[in-house]
């Protein structure tokens, strides 16, 4: 079963080696390799921002990915994810996006930039119930309103 927890300081670790993955890098923004001092401010001014959210996903106590959430003026929610290495091709992106999507899009719309030719993360946003709306420079930009039916069916 996969959980989804907030991360903490003790995952600096975790999260590091994670952003400097190959394979993380090809696919996000800023392809370079973050050093140790620029993550650890990073994820000080992340922890400190009251708009940003990390979570780190745990399936069975061990940790498969992030899912980063930061709440923009506009009022949407904005979502990046990382799969850990040693847990990709198991699903864990999609299950762990699906989670956090359902759970806040009940209060606000949702999106997601993604590099073209990241098929893998499409996949991903799309299962999540993002939609493709625009494609600029090279980026696609996926996007899922907040959805009002999720918060009836709770009360």
């Amino acid at each position: 079963m996969l959980t989804l927890r907030k991360a903490t300081g003790q995952d600096s670790d975790l999260l590091y080696n994670w952003r400097n993955d190959p394979v993380t890098r090809h696919a996000s923004h800023d392809t370079s390799e973050i050093s140790r001092d620029r993550h650890e401010a990073w994820l000080a001014a992340s922890f400190a921002n009251p708009h940003r959210l990390i979570f780190i996903a745990e399936e069975r106590g061990r940790p498969v990915g992030t899912v980063r959430v930061d709440h923009g003026s506009d009022g949407t929610a904005e979502l990046s994810w990382t799969v850990a290495p040693d847990a990709r091709g198991e699903g864990v992106a999609t299950r762990m996006v699906r989670l956090v999507v359902d759970d806040i899009s009940r209060g606000c719309p949702v999106r997601a930039e993604i590099k073209a030719g990241n098929d893998a993360s499409v996949k991903v946003a799309e299962a999540a119930g993002m939609r493709l709306f625009t494609e600029d420079r090279g980026v696609l930009h996926f996007y899922r309103e907040a959805s009002s039916t999720r918060m009836q069916s709770r009360r």
